[in-house]
C-alpha cells in the first residue's frame, strides 16, 4: 500500500514517424519535450521512457529536458556487463538497429554489440510496425526472429537485446536460442528501484 506514485503522459508515435525517416530528430524531441513537460508539470521526479527508439531523439536533444530521465540504453547495457556478456545481439526497429544510441551505451559499459545483417534488420522492423504494433502474434514471425538469434549466436554474440516493446511478445527466455535482456522489463525495475530509494536518482537529462 506505500506504492511510489505514477504519472503517465503517453502521445502516439505515428506523427513522428516522417520525422525518423528524415532524420528530423528536433521534430521528435519537439514532441517528446511536450510529454516530459507535462510530467514536470504534475510534479514527476524523473521521467522513464520504454521507447527504444526514443533515445535516439533524447540523445541528440540540445535542450535539457525539463526532468531527469532514466536512459533506456544505459540500463540494458549495465545490465550486459553485470552479466558479463561479451557481445549483445541488438533487435529492435530499423533506426533502434541502425542508429547511435545503444552503441554509444554499450561502448560507455564497455560492452561490443552486434547489429543483424540488412535482411535480417528488414524483417524485424516489418514484423514490428506491421505485425506486433497491430497486435498481430504469428508463428512465422516468432521463427523468423529465433532464427535470426540463433544465427547471431553462432555468429559469437552470448545475449540478445530485445530493444522494442513488442519483441518480448514474440520471443520469451524459453525460446530464445540466447538469454534476453528484455529493456521494458530491465527499465521497469531501474525506475522501481529509483523511486524507492534502492539506486540513486537519475540524472540524465538529454545529450549525448
Amino acid at each position: 500500500h506505500a506504492h511510489s506514485e505514477i504519472t503517465l503522459s503517453i502521445l502516439p508515435m505515428g506523427p513522428t514517424l516522417a520525422a525518423y525517416d528524415a532524420g528530423d530528430l528536433a521534430a521528435v524531441n519537439a514532441h517528446l519535450m511536450r510529454t516530459c513537460q507535462r510530467l514536470a508539470d504534475a510534479g514527476c521526479d524523473f521521467f522513464v521512457c520504454p521507447d527504444n527508439t526514443a533515445h535516439i531523439a533524447l540523445d541528440a536533444a540540445r535542450e535539457p529536458f525539463p526532468l531527469p530521465g532514466l536512459h533506456i540504453c544505459d540500463v540494458v547495457a549495465s545490465q550486459a556487463k553485470s552479466d558479463r556478456r561479451t557481445r549483445v545481439a541488438l533487435l529492435g526497429t530499423r533506426w533502434t538497429m541502425m542508429g547511435p544510441a545503444y552503441p554509444a551505451a554499450f561502448a560507455r559499459a564497455g560492452v561490443g554489440l552486434q547489429s543483424p545483417e540488412p535482411e535480417e534488420r528488414a524483417t524485424i522492423d516489418r514484423i514490428i510496425f506491421e505485425e506486433l504494433c497491430l497486435g498481430v502474434i504469428a508463428d512465422a514471425s516468432r521463427a523468423d526472429y529465433v532464427r535470426i538469434i540463433a544465427r547471431m549466436q553462432r555468429d559469437g554474440c552470448d545475449a540478445v537485446a530485445l530493444s522494442c516493446t513488442e519483441i518480448p511478445l514474440l520471443v520469451t527466455p524459453e525460446i530464445s536460442p540466447l538469454p534476453t535482456l528484455d529493456s521494458t522489463r530491465l527499465l521497469a525495475r531501474a525506475a522501481v528501484a529509483a523511486a524507492l530509494g534502492h539506486a540513486p536518482a537519475p540524472g540524465w537529462r538529454g545529450g549525448g
